[in-house]
Order: C-alpha cells, then structure tokens, then sequence
C-alpha cells in the first residue's frame, strides 16, 4: 500500500477522531495544536446515539461508556419546576450518554500515536500544489497528500483557503457552564425553560451535576462576578437550581457567546478539507456538535478508503456530509430562537407548544439525525 500522509490542524473532538480514523486507515499521521498541552477544562458533553456509533467506529465507545452515565427519560419544564413535556430518551434509538467533556477528549487522545501530535505549534501559511498541501507552522514546512481543518469555529485553515467564507453568526445568547457537587435530582436530564433563560441539568457517572444556564444577551456582554449574576438570574427558579449554585465558586463557571457558522458551499477546497466546527459549527441547542464532528471523521476516512483516490474520496464527503450537518445546524438554530423565547406572547405560547407536543412528532423531527449509520 502507498503510504499516505495527512496534516490535522486541530486536537479536538474532531482533530483527534480524524486522526484515529484515518490512522485505522493506514494513514500516516501529524496532528498540530496551538495549544501548549492537551487540556479541556471542565464541562459535560451529551452523546447522542448516533454520536455512540461513531465513537463505537472509531474504536473507543466501550471506554467512553465506562465513565458516562445513561440518560433516562428527560424533558423541558418551566421556570417553577413544571414539566412541559417529557420523553424517555431511549426510545428506538439506543442510549444517550452523558460524560465529562475532558474524559472524551483523554480517551480519544489515548488513541492517537502520541509521537503524532504536536503541541504549541501556530499554522502561519497553507500552499496548495496539485496533489500536495504544504502547511507552515512556525517556520517549519510539512507536505502531505491531506490537510484536514479540524480547528474549530475561528479556523485557521478556513480563514487561509476559504476567504471569502462569511464569519460567524452571533446566536443572541451567552451560555455558564459548569460542575457542580452531587445533588439530590428527581430526574437524570432536564431543560428548564424561563423568559430568554435556560438551565440544564444533567447527572454524571460520579454523582456530581453538568449544568448549562443561558441567557438572552448582547454579544461581548460582561459582567464582574458570573455567579452573583447566575444568582440573579436564576436563584428563584425550582429546585435545584438555587442549592446548585450555591454549591459552587466562580472559578468553576464558564462562560461563552454563541456563535454560528453561516453554511459554507463546499467543505472541500483541493486537497484540503473541513471536518467539525471549522466546517458547520451550530449552536448547542441540541447537543451535536461533537456528534457530527465524530461523524465526519468516521465519514471522511471511508469515503478516502472507497476506491484509494483522495480526490475522488473528498468530493464524496462533501456530498455525504454537507447537507447533513447543514440540516442539523438550521435545525438546531432553529430550537435555539423557540426556546430562548422572551416575549410576554411568545413565552407562554411557547410553553403551550411544548406541552402539547406529541411525543412522536418529537421523535420523528429528530429520527433522521439519531438513525445515522456510516455509509461504509
């Protein structure tokens, strides 16, 4: 076999599955980050089924269960505590799971040749020459038959070969997370929802609680002390939101704007591709981001593999995976405006809307992103 070589820009969820995927290829591997040490500060990360089967793909689902604890049934509530509307998660699609987001990044980083990755290192420049990519990081010059842009929403390799790409799109709210220590819950998962404010709770495998809180808010807002706004915002809600976050200090919550990607016309440019967040970066609302992310590094190695010619390969990967994450990310905007609904009108209908809701139309809008299976 013809040895082939790939550059990943990027050690995330997205670099580094690529990076496992196409080394079960038989690809020869670097991985550049800009980061001094492979390190994600704390947070929770939900995996939806089809991002399990991914993972599964890639070899590392077993381990990833280990640490996770299984959502069960879950919903929306109002602010006093009220279910709106309640499903059990499992239904027909397998498990959602629910982990510390630096576990995930640990284990797939674990899969990945650690002679592979190089840390601290800046991409300066990207040539592309027929069917090579020359990539400069820091003065030194690397070719390979692939470069894949896995380097999230403010991407370089987008910016250097993608440059007339529209910037990201503020979503209109910034979201707190945070871990907080184990509390007494009457439900594995919820989501309540407020007048342009949400809460997300969510149980962990060592009891402890993944929370989100979001807020309607103009981008770049600031505010002195995170949790005296938190506590503002949301120490009247119900139980138990208020003991949560007085349960935690300030320098446990973080905090960031949400951005959209606009949708590109190609993931694909030359030799060089998008994968993650540098190609369809959504909002969070529904929690697949790393889902999609972990598809299309599943996605990208066997389209690559189909018949052993890379630009064949990459063309079937944008065709593949372009309209998919595109839905997904409109999908997930979407349910981000309805559920961050703060008019005196639109809260209530809102409301009404979600208790209404049959459980099968909730299953059905979601079927064609959970049902995902590779394509080879």
């Amino acid at each position: 076999m013809v040895d082939r070589n790939a550059v990943i820009v990027g050690a995330g969820i997205g670099g580094l599955a690529a990076a496992i995927a196409l080394h079960r290829r038989g690809w020869n591997i670097t991985v550049l980050e800009r980061a001094p040490a492979l390190r994600e500060v704390g947070a929770g990360i939900s995996l939806w089924p089809n991002a399990i089967r991914a993972l599964d793909l890639l070899g590392v689902g077993d381990q990833v269960r280990e640490f996770s604890t299984v959502e069960g049934a879950g919903g929306f509530r109002d602010a006093h505590g009220r279910w709106l509307f309640r499903s059990p998660l499992r239904t027909g699609y397998g498990d959602t799971l629910m982990l510390r987001r630096p576990i995930l990044l640990d284990i797939l980083r674990s899969a990945v040749p650690a002679e592979a990755i190089v840390l601290d290192t800046t991409v300066n420049e990207v040539e592309r020459t027929g069917d090579q990519v020359t990539v400069t990081h820091d003065g030194v010059r690397r070719s390979a038959d692939l470069l894949v842009g896995a380097d999230g929403l403010r991407s370089t390799v987008r910016a250097l070969l993608w440059p007339h790409a529209k910037p990201p799109v503020y979503a209109g709210y910034t979201t707190w997370r945070l871990i907080a220590p184990p509390l007494e819950l009457d439900s594995e998962v919820s989501e309540s929802w407020g007048q342009g404010e949400r809460v997300g709770i969510f149980r962990l495998a060592d009891g402890a609680v993944y929370s989100y809180l979001v807020a309607n808010a103009p981008p770049g807002s600031e505010y002195a002390d995170d949790r005296a706004e938190l506590r503002h915002r949301f120490g009247r809600w119900h139980d138990p939101i208020p003991a949560m976050l007085d349960s935690i200090n300030g320098s446990e919550i973080l905090r960031h704007d949400i951005y959209r990607l606009p949708a590109l016309r190609s993931y694909v440019a030359g030799r060089a591709v998008l994968v993650g967040d540098a190609a369809h970066a959504m909002t969070p609302d529904l929690g697949q981001g790393g889902g999609t992310a972990s598809e299309d590094a599943v996605e990208l190695a066997a389209a690559l593999n189909e018949d052993g010619n890379v630009d064949h390969g990459l063309q079937v990967y944008d065709r593949r995976r372009r309209r998919r994450t595109q839905a997904i990310a409109r999908q997930s905007a979407a349910f981000g405006t309805f559920a961050q609904a703060s008019g005196r009108l639109t809260v209530p209908l809102r409301n009404t809307a979600a208790r209404l809701l049959p459980e099968r139309l909730f299953l059905r809008a979601n079927h064609a992103t959970l049902t995902w299976r590779s394509t080879s």
